[in-house]
């Protein structure tokens, strides 16, 4: 005799939810049905459900990130089954058990009872917003819908996986300028806390007029030395502001905002966002979402507020009942071409074919321009390090020089 939670819509149309006692979940079923009402979902209470031990296990268990690559293979084989005719909770439970994630292992099994128990596997994936987002939903109930769940999935696939390639690209060409700019700012303490303190002492037993520039710099370099936990201090109490400044929603739309302006980050930050928007949205019309739940879960999947906010406009304006190239042709946060193509896809009912190829083409360009970032950065980082260097050796070494011409 196992638990069953169940929730099931009377001939009101009330949702109830509740628990039962039955040998199997198809006696528990049927005894909802028995009683006049009409089951939503029944779910077996595990021993996860009945114990605080079970519960901690559960909570072990799902600990962990679902890695995007995860994602992706889960969602090709899970494409290969049903196009091979394999029924949904049978594939479920074959993936579950090829899965390395712990995490989606987890949901993966909770996902194969709900729809066991007759759940759609849109709504059964919705329960799991940390590993199947409201993109993952929305396209998964389309091809439910349309029967087409395969195709979706393939989609889905490859759309992850495109994701994948431009945000790695990305953080890529972040590496070299973070460890030259780690270096240099390594260097500066360096030279500050150990070789100029050394030679102050020589500046002092002279007792000759300094320079300003060079006052200065032993002035910096006295406070590093004396009063480091004050930088540390500062520097922590700086980042907690920060942090608690950005999660407002004021503070959020500026850094976005900034960011987008920044010289060279700023164009690939647009690119990869169109790139973004371009994809989702024509995956998402491609599995026959209507064009304002399109949009609106474009909006979600996009990082940027600003882009955010544009969508939200459009939306507004495809409610009113506005065709959607018309505002974005007007923006400034979108390419002008982006506006004209989607114009075009409207006129002759290909948005989605013409989306996927504005998406083709800003992710070749985010390529091109992480490709050549190392040549752009480096001669800018080399001017910044070699300027710090240089006023360090005049502050320096110049009134040395002076001090010894005239002995």
């Amino acid at each position: 005799m196992g638990q069953y939670s169940y929730t099931a819509k009377d001939k009101k149309g009330i949702v109830q939810k509740g628990t039962s006692f039955a040998p199997d979940r198809a006696a528990a079923t049927a005894s909802l049905v028995e009683k006049g009402l009409t089951p939503i979902l029944v779910k077996e209470l595990t021993v996860a459900h009945k114990s605080t031990g079970g519960g901690i296990m559960a909570i072990l268990n799902s600990a962990g990130k679902v890695s995007l690559q995860d994602k992706v293979l889960f969602s090709r084989q899970f494409a290969t089954m049903i196009n091979a005719g394999v029924p949904i909770v049978q594939a479920l439970n074959i993936l579950r058990q090829q899965s390395n994630s712990r995490k989606l292992k987890a949901a993966v099994s909770d996902v194969a009872k709900q729809v066991e128990g007759g759940s759609t596997l849109a709504n059964a994936l919705a329960s799991h917003p940390e590993v199947f987002d409201n993109i993952y939903v929305n396209m998964v109930r389309a091809g439910e819908i349309g029967g087409i769940l395969d195709e979706v999935l393939e989609r889905l696939a490859t759309q992850q996986e495109k994701d994948a390639k431009v945000r790695s690209k990305v953080k890529g060409a972040m590496v070299y300028p973070g460890v030259i700019t780690t270096a240099t700012v390594a260097a500066f303490f360096f030279l500050m806390t150990v070789i100029v303190p050394g030679l102050s002492g020589i500046f002092q037993s002279v007792g000759s007029t300094l320079p300003w520039y060079t006052k200065a710099l032993l002035v910096i370099s006295n406070f590093m030395v004396h009063s480091w936990y004050l930088i540390i201090i500062g520097a922590v109490v700086l980042v907690v502001v920060y942090v608690r400044w950005h999660k407002t929603v004021s503070g959020k739309h500026t850094v976005d905002k900034i960011m987008l302006k920044l010289p060279i980050f700023g164009p690939i930050l647009v690119k990869v966002n169109v790139a973004r928007f371009a994809r989702t949205f024509g995956s998402l019309m491609a599995s026959g979402i209507s064009v304002l739940d399109a949009i609106n879960a474009t909006k979600d999947s996009l990082g940027n507020t600003v882009y955010q906010d544009e969508l939200a406009a459009v939306a507004q304006k495809v409610k009113n009942g506005r065709p959607m190239s018309e505002q974005l042709k007007e923006s400034k946060n979108f390419p002008a071409i982006v506006g004209q193509m989607l114009a075009v896809g409207e006129e002759t009912g290909q948005m989605d074919t013409i989306l996927l190829k504005t998406a083709e083409f800003y992710e070749e360009e985010v390529d091109n321009v992480v490709a050549s970032i190392t040549s752009i950065i480096e001669p800018l980082l080399i001017i910044v390090l070699g300027g710090m260097v240089g006023f360090i050796v005049i502050s320096v070494f110049g009134p040395i020089s002076n001090l010894s011409s005239s002995v």
